[in-house]
């Protein structure tokens, strides 16, 4: 009669098979919500940076889309918008994270509303954009998370931005249009900027660009 297996050995065979799934999950779920939270505080300190002011303008020039914009190209569309989201989720309760340390829901109701609206939109248009850059050479990937980043702006962030500044501050379409175009160079030169750290972080931690949704 042959021997019967023996239990204790199928048990280590099948556990040493399965109990790596468990912690691997915990891990991963661990870090996205470490580099969520991380990406959020990021934001939250470019917005309390010293603004620029920008003539015929109420609305200042701060370093928050540079902040949503590497958040987006970094982490991916789903973790990039909820950096953002967390970010504002923050703000909203009341802590000093937006421009010129204000916070509170009031600030929903100001002239720069819009654009802190679209800044969840915003990550996650980057996000989407730059995760078909993955397999891209260095040169190339470059251009195109700077694409990215700048595509997010120009198809979320200015037209939101502008509507409601436009619409809070009582101002003609050609007055707000005016007005808004004055962000769009400083814009720009953020986002060449997030496209260089975006592409550093990349090239130096190749398994976020595998792991990011």
């Amino acid at each position: 009669m042959p021997d019967a297996p023996d239990s204790s050995n199928a048990a280590r065979g099948l556990g040493s098979t399965a109990a790596p799934a468990l912690p691997v999950a915990r891990s991963s779920a661990a870090a996205d919500i470490a580099l969520v939270a991380t990406f959020a505080a990021f934001i939250a300190v470019c917005a309390i940076l010293p603004a620029i002011p920008v003539p015929g303008t109420v609305v200042p020039i701060t370093l928050q889309t540079f902040g949503v914009m590497l958040a987006g190209l970094v982490l991916g569309a789903r973790r990039g918008a909820l950096a953002a989201l967390l970010y504002l989720a923050v703000g909203a309760a009341g802590l000093p994270v937006f421009s010129g340390g204000a916070g509170g829901v009031g600030v929903f109701a100001g002239l720069s509303a819009g654009y802190l609206v679209a800044f969840p939109l915003a990550a996650a248009l980057a996000g989407n954009l730059a995760t078909r850059a993955g397999g891209l050479r260095p040169t190339v990937r470059y251009v195109a998370l700077f694409g990215a980043a700048t595509a997010a702006s120009l198809l979320l962030v200015h037209p939101i931005g502008i509507a409601v500044m436009g619409w809070r501050g009582g101002l003609s379409v050609s007055e707000a249009l005016v007005a808004g175009s004055r962000y769009i160079p400083g814009d720009l030169i953020k986002n060449l900027l997030a496209a260089l750290v975006a592409s550093a972080v990349l090239r130096a931690f190749p398994d976020m660009v595998r792991r990011r949704p």
